[in-house]
């Protein structure tokens, strides 16, 4: 873009033709806002995923693994886990709606364990999907760190305040406390992170609550079974915890 500008000089007269700067359309100015909050959204996922892992190192998480009971069940996570998490990146649109498997494993290993776990699953999960790592790194968060903290706070919050006993174990624990934390996990990402391209609030809000509740299922049913079968995969549970005294039968006289 030119504009003509008339110029004196010695008393001559001259017609200048200058360039003048072009002005970005607007377009271009809202492709670098986006570049520049998404590298933001980055950097503080990051850091709160390396703060984290940091918090978990303290309580020495390998320490878990001297039960040979566990060890199986912690591969087994490290082996499947990358596989589910890889499925929403071949839905329509990208869209982030997918199971976690967090508070099932802080339930089995605990908290330092599961967040050292989580990590490499969302590393592997992203490699599985083809994606980059802004995109890890998100999962690693959204679907990894962030649900098994508030899985951890609120399971600290019912083994305070709610009876012992085995029902209160794998209902609270194992269901709501995973509906509850999955559900706000999603939640707490539609209200930080830009929207997928096609989609609306209210649809993703929906589709996070009914995640939450399938979760809930999901991991409610296999708490269950661990305590029935396999309750030394379960690290968080103890019969002499959640299991009812034996109480002596009085005689009769």
């Amino acid at each position: 873009m030119a504009t003509a500008v008339l110029m004196q000089h010695g008393g001559m007269n001259a017609l200048v033709v200058a360039p003048v700067a072009s002005v970005p359309p607007a377009a271009d100015l809202l492709d670098n806002l986006q570049v520049v909050s998404t590298g933001a959204l980055l950097g503080t996922e990051l850091v709160l995923c390396l703060a984290a892992l940091l918090a978990a190192l303290l309580f020495r998480p390998w320490a878990s693994l001297r039960s040979r009971d566990l060890h199986n069940p912690w591969l087994a996570a490290l082996v499947l886990l990358p596989w589910l998490w890889a499925v929403p990146r071949f839905l329509p649109a990208e869209l982030p709606l997918q199971l976690s498997g967090a508070c099932l494993l802080v339930l089995m290993f605990g908290w330092p364990l599961a967040i050292v776990t989580l990590l490499p699953v969302a590393a592997a999960g992203a490699w599985l999907a083809g994606a980059d790592v802004a995109h890890g790194v998100a999962m690693a968060f959204w679907n990894g760190v962030l649900p098994a903290t508030l899985a951890l706070g609120l399971g600290l919050l019912t083994r305070r305040w709610l009876p012992r006993h085995l029902f209160v174990y794998i209902l609270a624990r194992g269901f709501f406390v995973t509906a509850l934390a999955s559900s706000l996990a999603g939640l707490a990402w539609l209200m930080w992170r830009p929207l997928p391209v096609g989609s609306d609030l209210a649809t993703l809000a929906l589709g996070h609550a009914l995640l939450g509740w399938g979760e809930a299922f999901a991991t409610g049913g296999l708490t269950a079974i661990f305590v029935a079968f396999m309750p030394q995969w379960l690290l968080t549970y103890s019969d002499a915890r959640y299991l009812p005294q034996d109480r002596s039968v009085p005689r009769r006289p």
